[in-house]
């Protein structure tokens, strides 16, 4: 059985991996082209957590390889310190400090040298999440709360304004958790990302296929007005349904200004059960806070018309494979499936349970709400109301 020789990367193929993996390529692909195995690949990539090193300089101040070449010369020519730092237009001690820090003039060598003050200009530089651990213990509380490292440094923002030593920022947080080497958080945390890798991905997006489905008398989402469009008025939701196994599901909904959100258990997927849940919901809101309902183009809304007799809510169908035009719902959704996976039985959650997994997303800060949450904002949207 023969063997393939261990193959070691050049600063070429680095760069040409982390050039396609930041592309958003598979480790497959990519080992495919050097006939190396996705383990090999993947190896690498998660020695600093799928983050790319930043690549290394010379600062223009230190001595270059040429400069000690002509030392290493001086030396051997012998010539003074000061004269070779004449020639080289550099300060005496300069020299003289490069000469002894390398053993002396009887054993310098260029080359050694030079390799030498590379090794030792490796100083990684302490996290912030290391030197402060009160820090730190926020952040991990916080991870385990679900909540997402750019809510948290939003939130940590919000709260100590002006006090650098108890913020930091959310790249800090991801690259702490990566890369374990840094020694700030523990690595059990990222199961509490909404991703739940453990190695940094470029963002990549995916389109859901609804199913289209008949809806008479369906009223466009062009027919929208321009308040539901501009988010400015509150009162105007998104909907959907998340579905688990056994053809379950819960019906989501989002509050387009303030970004509230509300779920109702749905027993079954019929439009009349979908209708009822969607009626029951929206007798706990004072009409000003209810005004219209963008929906999916799923078979589950074709009751609506007795929806909108009921409630005088306007509803309104999104174009076939377009969830972009919910946007709201579909961040929404899937932060719910933190809570609700797939593939799981959502019949088991009582409207109890439904109404604690809503109270936690609407007490996470949220950046496009400059991290006020939306609990906060909605509270604000329900006292205007009188």
């Amino acid at each position: 059985m023969s063997y393939r020789t261990r193959l070691q990367y050049t600063d070429e193929m680095r760069s040409y991996i982390w050039d396609r993996y930041k592309a958003g390529d598979s480790v497959w692909s990519i080992a495919r082209s050097f006939d190396r195995s996705s383990s090999s690949v993947h190896g690498y990539l998660s020695r600093t957590g799928g983050i790319r090193p930043p690549e290394r300089k010379r600062h223009s101040r230190c001595l270059s390889i040429s400069e000690r070449e002509e030392i290493s010369r001086g030396i051997v020519a012998g010539l003074s310190v000061r004269a070779i730092a004449s020639d080289l237009g550099r300060a005496p001690s300069t020299i003289s400090w490069e000469i002894n820090r390398n053993v002396g003039p009887d054993t310098y060598r260029a080359t050694l040298a030079d390799q030498g003050a590379w090794d030792r200009a490796l100083r990684p530089k302490p996290c912030k999440l290391v030197l402060n651990r009160r820090l730190c213990h926020r952040v991990e509380l916080k991870l385990m709360r679900k909540w997402s490292p750019q809510q948290i440094a939003g939130w940590l923002k919000h709260e100590y304004p002006g006090d650098d030593w108890n913020q930091v920022p959310h790249e800090t947080i991801y690259r702490s958790l990566f890369i374990q080497a840094r020694g700030a958080l523990k690595k059990e945390l990222q199961q509490h990302l909404r991703s739940r890798r453990h190695i940094r991905r470029s963002r990549t997006s995916t389109l859901k296929d609804d199913g289209l489905g008949g809806i008479p008398g369906a009223v466009s989402i062009r027919e929208r007005p321009a308040e539901v469009e501009d988010r400015a008025v509150p009162g105007h939701w998104e909907g959907d349904l998340i579905e688990g196994s056994n053809k379950t599901c819960v019906a989501t909904l989002v509050e387009r200004h303030s970004r509230y959100v509300m779920l109702a258990k749905i027993d079954q997927k019929d439009t009349k059960t979908v209708i009822n849940a969607l009626i029951k919901q929206s007798m706990k809101l004072p009409p000003e806070l209810y005004k219209s309902l963008t929906w999916d183009r799923g078979t589950e809304i074709t009751g609506h018309k007795r929806f909108t007799l009921e409630t005088n809510i306007q509803v309104y169908i999104c174009d076939p494979k377009s969830p972009w035009q919910r946007g709201s719902n579909e961040n929404t959704n899937r932060l719910l499936r933190e809570y609700l996976p797939k593939y799981t039985d959502l019949s088991v959650y009582s409207q109890a349970q439904l109404d604690w997994i809503a109270r936690e997303l609407n007490e996470r800060p949220r950046k496009t709400l400059g991290y006020e949450t939306p609990a906060a904002r909605f509270i604000a949207c329900v006292a205007a109301t009188g």
